[in-house]
Protein backbone atom coordinates (compact mmCIF):
# COMPACT_ATOMS: atom_id res chain seq x y z
CA UNK A 1 0.00 0.00 0.00
CA UNK A 2 1.44 3.56 -1.06
CA UNK A 3 1.69 5.71 2.18
CA UNK A 4 -0.39 8.56 2.52
CA UNK A 5 -1.07 11.12 4.89
CA UNK A 6 -5.43 11.84 5.89
CA UNK A 7 -5.99 15.64 6.81
CA UNK A 8 -8.81 17.27 7.76
CA UNK A 9 -9.63 20.82 6.18
CA UNK A 10 -11.60 23.57 7.08
CA UNK A 11 -12.25 22.60 10.48
CA UNK A 12 -14.39 24.13 12.84
CA UNK A 13 -13.28 26.62 15.53
CA UNK A 14 -13.00 23.60 17.94
CA UNK A 15 -10.34 21.09 15.83
CA UNK A 16 -13.49 19.16 15.18
CA UNK A 17 -15.23 18.36 11.65
CA UNK A 18 -13.63 18.79 8.76
CA UNK A 19 -13.25 17.62 4.84
CA UNK A 20 -11.07 14.29 5.01
CA UNK A 21 -8.51 14.33 2.34
CA UNK A 22 -5.92 12.38 1.33
CA UNK A 23 -1.77 13.00 0.47
CA UNK A 24 0.43 10.83 -1.07
CA UNK A 25 3.43 13.33 -0.68
CA UNK A 26 5.78 11.46 -2.77
CA UNK A 27 3.86 11.17 -6.37
CA UNK A 28 6.33 9.90 -7.83
CA UNK A 29 6.11 6.29 -6.47
CA UNK A 30 2.26 6.74 -9.01
CA UNK A 31 3.32 8.85 -12.02
CA UNK A 32 0.61 7.17 -14.03
CA UNK A 33 -2.76 9.17 -14.29
CA UNK A 34 -5.08 6.21 -14.11
CA UNK A 35 -2.78 4.45 -11.43
CA UNK A 36 -3.84 7.77 -9.46
CA UNK A 37 -7.34 7.40 -10.34
CA UNK A 38 -7.61 3.99 -9.53
CA UNK A 39 -5.84 4.74 -5.98
CA UNK A 40 -7.95 8.04 -5.01
CA UNK A 41 -11.25 4.94 -6.14
CA UNK A 42 -9.46 3.22 -3.45
CA UNK A 43 -9.69 5.90 -0.40
CA UNK A 44 -12.60 6.93 -1.28
CA UNK A 45 -11.90 10.61 0.25
CA UNK A 46 -13.86 13.14 -1.85
CA UNK A 47 -10.45 14.30 -2.87
CA UNK A 48 -6.72 12.90 -3.04
CA UNK A 49 -3.47 14.75 -3.37
CA UNK A 50 -0.41 13.40 -5.38
CA UNK A 51 2.66 15.93 -4.69
CA UNK A 52 4.70 15.92 -7.66
CA UNK A 53 7.17 18.66 -6.37
CA UNK A 54 6.71 19.31 -2.88
CA UNK A 55 9.55 22.81 -2.96
CA UNK A 56 7.52 24.56 -5.97
CA UNK A 57 3.91 22.98 -4.64
CA UNK A 58 2.95 21.25 -7.90
CA UNK A 59 -0.10 18.68 -6.90
CA UNK A 60 -2.50 16.84 -8.88
CA UNK A 61 -6.34 16.25 -7.42
CA UNK A 62 -8.30 13.29 -7.15
CA UNK A 63 -12.15 12.59 -7.03
CA UNK A 64 -12.69 9.23 -6.58
CA UNK A 65 -13.98 9.03 -10.46
CA UNK A 66 -12.03 12.36 -12.61
CA UNK A 67 -9.06 14.34 -12.15
CA UNK A 68 -10.01 17.93 -11.30
CA UNK A 69 -7.93 21.07 -12.12
CA UNK A 70 -8.65 22.65 -9.19
CA UNK A 71 -10.29 22.34 -6.40
CA UNK A 72 -10.42 24.35 -2.83
CA UNK A 73 -10.19 22.19 0.17
CA UNK A 74 -7.37 20.18 -1.40
CA UNK A 75 -5.39 23.61 -2.31
CA UNK A 76 -5.69 24.79 1.43
CA UNK A 77 -4.58 21.20 2.84
CA UNK A 78 -1.15 20.62 0.63
CA UNK A 79 -0.51 24.36 1.22
CA UNK A 80 -0.61 23.89 5.03
CA UNK A 81 1.51 20.56 4.75
CA UNK A 82 3.96 21.96 2.13
CA UNK A 83 4.06 24.95 4.14
CA UNK A 84 5.22 26.87 0.37
CA UNK A 85 4.28 30.60 -1.00
CA UNK A 86 2.51 28.77 -3.75
CA UNK A 87 0.93 25.92 -5.14
CA UNK A 88 0.68 25.01 -9.28
CA UNK A 89 -2.01 23.20 -10.58
CA UNK A 90 -3.51 22.57 -13.96
CA UNK A 91 -5.57 25.15 -13.66
CA UNK A 92 -2.66 27.27 -12.78
CA UNK A 93 -0.23 29.31 -10.00
CA UNK A 94 -2.28 30.85 -7.27
CA UNK A 95 -0.78 32.11 -3.59
CA UNK A 96 -0.78 30.41 -0.21
CA UNK A 97 0.04 31.50 3.00
CA UNK A 98 -0.14 30.61 7.16
CA UNK A 99 -1.75 33.17 8.87
CA UNK A 100 -2.27 31.73 13.08
CA UNK A 101 -4.38 28.67 13.08
CA UNK A 102 -5.70 29.16 9.53
CA UNK A 103 -3.75 28.74 5.92
CA UNK A 104 -5.23 30.49 2.99
CA UNK A 105 -4.69 30.11 -0.94
CA UNK A 106 -5.78 32.66 -4.00
CA UNK A 107 -7.43 31.29 -6.41
CA UNK A 108 -10.05 32.28 -9.46
CA UNK A 109 -13.23 31.70 -10.26
CA UNK A 110 -12.70 30.62 -13.52
CA UNK A 111 -10.92 27.67 -12.51
CA UNK A 112 -13.80 26.22 -10.81
CA UNK A 113 -16.27 23.86 -13.17
CA UNK A 114 -19.67 24.63 -13.20
CA UNK A 115 -22.04 24.78 -9.85
CA UNK A 116 -25.21 25.68 -9.11
CA UNK A 117 -25.44 27.83 -6.20
CA UNK A 118 -28.67 27.69 -4.90
CA UNK A 119 -30.22 30.11 -2.00
CA UNK A 120 -32.77 29.11 0.36
CA UNK A 121 -34.19 31.29 2.98
CA UNK A 122 -33.32 30.45 6.06
CA UNK A 123 -30.46 28.10 7.07
CA UNK A 124 -33.14 25.87 8.75
CA UNK A 125 -34.26 25.30 4.90
CA UNK A 126 -30.77 24.08 4.57
CA UNK A 127 -30.44 21.98 7.27
CA UNK A 128 -33.54 20.28 6.21
CA UNK A 129 -32.30 19.47 2.89
CA UNK A 130 -32.64 15.57 1.51
CA UNK A 131 -29.66 14.43 -0.74
CA UNK A 132 -30.94 15.83 -4.39
CA UNK A 133 -30.87 13.33 -7.21
CA UNK A 134 -27.53 13.01 -8.91
CA UNK A 135 -26.66 14.82 -11.94
CA UNK A 136 -25.95 18.45 -10.92
CA UNK A 137 -23.80 19.85 -8.32
CA UNK A 138 -25.84 22.02 -5.86
CA UNK A 139 -23.88 24.52 -3.32
CA UNK A 140 -26.96 25.18 -0.98
CA UNK A 141 -26.97 28.13 1.17
CA UNK A 142 -28.30 30.73 3.69
CA UNK A 143 -28.04 34.35 5.49
CA UNK A 144 -27.33 33.24 8.99
CA UNK A 145 -26.54 37.08 9.25
CA UNK A 146 -26.07 39.18 6.25
CA UNK A 147 -24.43 42.56 7.23
CA UNK A 148 -21.80 40.05 9.50
CA UNK A 149 -21.50 38.13 6.38
CA UNK A 150 -22.03 34.80 7.92
CA UNK A 151 -23.34 31.91 5.61
CA UNK A 152 -25.14 27.96 6.33
CA UNK A 153 -24.49 26.08 3.49
CA UNK A 154 -24.31 22.11 2.41
CA UNK A 155 -22.80 20.83 -0.79
CA UNK A 156 -24.17 17.61 -2.87
CA UNK A 157 -21.65 17.35 -5.68
CA UNK A 158 -24.45 14.69 -7.33
CA UNK A 159 -22.03 12.32 -8.60
CA UNK A 160 -22.38 8.44 -8.66
CA UNK A 161 -18.66 7.91 -6.49
CA UNK A 162 -19.97 7.65 -3.23
CA UNK A 163 -19.76 11.31 -2.08
CA UNK A 164 -23.47 12.35 -1.29
CA UNK A 165 -22.17 15.74 0.79
CA UNK A 166 -19.00 17.22 0.81
CA UNK A 167 -18.43 17.89 4.33
CA UNK A 168 -16.55 21.22 3.62
CA UNK A 169 -15.97 22.76 -0.58
CA UNK A 170 -13.61 25.51 -0.97
CA UNK A 171 -14.32 25.94 -4.88
CA UNK A 172 -18.04 26.61 -3.86
CA UNK A 173 -17.06 29.14 -1.06
CA UNK A 174 -15.31 30.26 -3.75
CA UNK A 175 -17.69 30.96 -6.53
CA UNK A 176 -20.15 31.98 -3.93
CA UNK A 177 -17.86 35.01 -2.77
CA UNK A 178 -16.87 36.09 -6.38
CA UNK A 179 -20.90 36.11 -7.10
CA UNK A 180 -21.41 38.03 -3.55
CA UNK A 181 -18.39 40.07 -3.87
CA UNK A 182 -17.83 39.88 -0.47
CA UNK A 183 -15.65 38.43 2.17
CA UNK A 184 -17.37 35.17 4.05
CA UNK A 185 -17.66 33.10 7.36
CA UNK A 186 -19.28 29.92 5.81
CA UNK A 187 -20.59 26.63 8.59
CA UNK A 188 -20.84 23.58 6.03
CA UNK A 189 -21.89 20.52 6.81
CA UNK A 190 -21.90 19.23 10.29
CA UNK A 191 -19.57 22.01 11.88
CA UNK A 192 -16.79 22.87 9.37
CA UNK A 193 -15.77 26.82 9.01
CA UNK A 194 -14.81 28.38 5.27
CA UNK A 195 -13.47 32.01 5.29
CA UNK A 196 -13.36 34.08 1.83
CA UNK A 197 -12.26 37.35 1.51
CA UNK A 198 -12.86 38.91 -2.24
CA UNK A 199 -9.21 40.58 -3.54
CA UNK A 200 -8.12 42.70 -6.43
CA UNK A 201 -8.18 41.48 -9.93
CA UNK A 202 -11.00 38.78 -9.84
CA UNK A 203 -8.78 36.66 -7.48
CA UNK A 204 -10.52 35.14 -4.33
CA UNK A 205 -8.52 33.90 -0.61
CA UNK A 206 -10.06 31.03 0.84
CA UNK A 207 -8.79 30.15 4.08
CA UNK A 208 -9.19 27.65 7.31
CA UNK A 209 -8.11 25.11 9.56
CA UNK A 210 -6.43 22.14 8.93
CA UNK A 211 -5.12 19.37 11.17
CA UNK A 212 -3.25 15.99 10.69
CA UNK A 213 -5.58 13.22 10.88
CA UNK A 214 -2.60 10.68 10.61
Amino acid sequence: MTDYDVLRVFCGPRGGYGNELGVVRDGSVMPEREDRQAFAAKLGFSETVFVDDPERGVIDIYTPTLRLPFAGHPCVGAGWLLDVPELVVPAGVMGARQDGEFCWIEARAEWVPPRTLRQYASAAEVDDLPVPPKGEWIYAWAWLDEPAGRIRARAFPGRDDGIDEDEATGAAALLLTDRLGRALNITQGTGSQILTASQPEGWTEIGGRVYLER
